[in-house]
């Protein structure tokens, strides 16, 4: 029986995981983190680094070494109605909801009206969207080519496009890092902000989601053994996360040194734009364009299959799975026309809630040998996480929420009582807490 994959296989399975992690937000985020850290940026890069990398790849690790083949499967551990909701949750949020929508808004506004003046924006944006849907659902519909589609196709090509802009900025530097003054929350805060910006990206929620189409696709290759399975996800995933990290450090010092030839931008598709148009002039715009729409689009293209193949094997009487994936690509393709502002300012609530219910899942399967799986851990850690994670939401409230809900009463007693949630990490020791008490709780009962 086939056990390990050939070298060539797993490196198209790690270039076609890094293909479906790295989109919308891996590029606009970490440039304009580059320009408000400023002469911070080493912290502010190791904090992106640590929750944009460090935790996707345990994710990956944490389905590996777990034998399970989904994330449903993984957070049964806390207990079934719990995984429902989770799941459900975490798969639309990075799904239809906001990530998948996301791309296609990303996309287009790296560039495409400048493309096309004179031409009416809502038109535009709305041809636009139906184009890359229309397309990425074509290749969705077909799960079984993903690895030929993002693994050697859609990425290599993606690597090469923003290889040239990288390069050049590289050789020919727009200015010096250390000469630019940090902004902002990066002024004192610059890891916890950079830990933050991390969570924009999506990509611990999104390791958790895309288990179970590289288990699907190892499968495919003629591993059908558990443990074999196991191994080879965790190589992929380590191989595909060191390839981020490198390119999320080349931007973020791309940002900053562009602080030497433009002004600061409003978000890092802008900043992206003056960029390309300071080494490329107008051509440097269809370079962005096209770097940005393969970043995006194979990433929408992996949400798409992944959502569908989840809520087919969570309700196995309910809708097929080429029903799911259009009912998605439908409803991405109508949250796309709101614009990108809109989707990311009402998403960061919602993952405010998310990350820490996800970190804790993940850390309690990547070790929970040592405790033997202990659903009493699981539940103790994920009740103070959850409880927490929604102080931490309220906080994040778009203020025409906020303010007619008075939520201050709330914030300010929990910034007043609760360790770290000014900084957005009030859920931290809440969860150590239930932990240990899950832990004491669970040798009492062993002995």
């Amino acid at each position: 029986m086939k056990k390990k994959l050939s070298v060539m296989q797993l490196a198209s399975l790690s270039v076609m995981l890094f293909g479906m992690f790295f989109g919308a937000g891996n590029l606009i985020f970490p440039v304009f983190m580059g320009q408000m850290a400023g002469q911070n940026i080493l912290p502010a890069i190791v904090g992106f680094i640590l929750s944009g990398v460090a935790l996707p790849m345990l994710g990956v690790v944490a389905l590996g070494r777990s034998r399970c083949e989904g994330l449903h499967e993984l957070s049964c551990r806390v207990g079934k109605p719990y995984a429902f909701f989770f799941t459900c949750l975490l798969y639309l949020t990075i799904g239809p909801f906001f990530s998948i929508p996301r791309c296609a808004s990303t996309s287009f506004s790296a560039g495409v009206p400048l493309l096309f003046p004179g031409v009416n924006v809502s038109l535009l944006t709305l041809v636009f969207t139906l184009i890359f849907f229309g397309a990425a659902l074509s290749i969705a519909l077909r799960p079984r080519n993903i690895l030929t589609y993002i693994g050697k196709v859609l990425t290599p090509a993606f690597l090469v496009s923003l290889g040239v802009i990288l390069v050049v900025s590289i050789i020919i530097p727009m200015g010096s890092a250390m000469d630019v003054p940090a902004t902002g929350n990066y002024v004192d805060n610059a890891f916890v902000t950079g830990v933050l910006e991390g969570y924009n990206t999506m990509d611990a929620l999104a390791s958790l989601a895309f288990g179970i189409v590289v288990v699907n696709v190892i499968r495919g290759l003629g591993i059908k053994d558990s443990e074999s399975i196991a191994v080879n996800t965790m190589k992929a995933g380590v191989f595909s996360c060191l390839i981020m990290a490198v390119i999320y450090a080349l931007v973020t010092l791309m940002g900053a040194r562009s602080m030497g030839a433009i002004p600061m931008a409003t978000n890092g598709s802008e900043a992206l734009g003056a960029i390309s148009a300071h080494y490329f002039g107008n051509f440097g715009t269809l370079i962005l364009v096209i770097i940005v729409t393969l970043a995006c689009f194979k990433t929408a293209t992996g949400l798409i299959i992944s959502c569908a193949q989840a809520f087919v094997n969570m309700f196995p009487k309910g809708p097929s799975y080429k029903a799911w994936a259009i009912g998605f690509t439908a409803w991405s393709f109508v949250i796309a026309n709101f614009g990108l502002n809109t989707i990311i300012k009402w998403s960061v609530p919602v993952l405010m809630f998310l990350y820490p219910l996800a970190i804790t899942l993940i850390l309690l399967s990547v070790f929970g040998k040592a405790f033997n799986y202990s659903k009493i851990v699981y539940v103790c850690t994920t009740a103070c996480a959850f409880a927490t994670a929604l102080l931490d939401l309220i906080n994040a409230l778009p203020a025409e929420v906020a303010v007619p809900l008075n939520v201050s009463a709330i914030t300010e007693v929990a910034a007043k009582y609760l360790p770290l949630y000014s900084v957005g990490m009030g859920w931290i020791v809440p969860s150590i807490v239930g932990f240990v008490v899950g832990l004491i709780i669970y040798k009492i009962r062993k002995h």
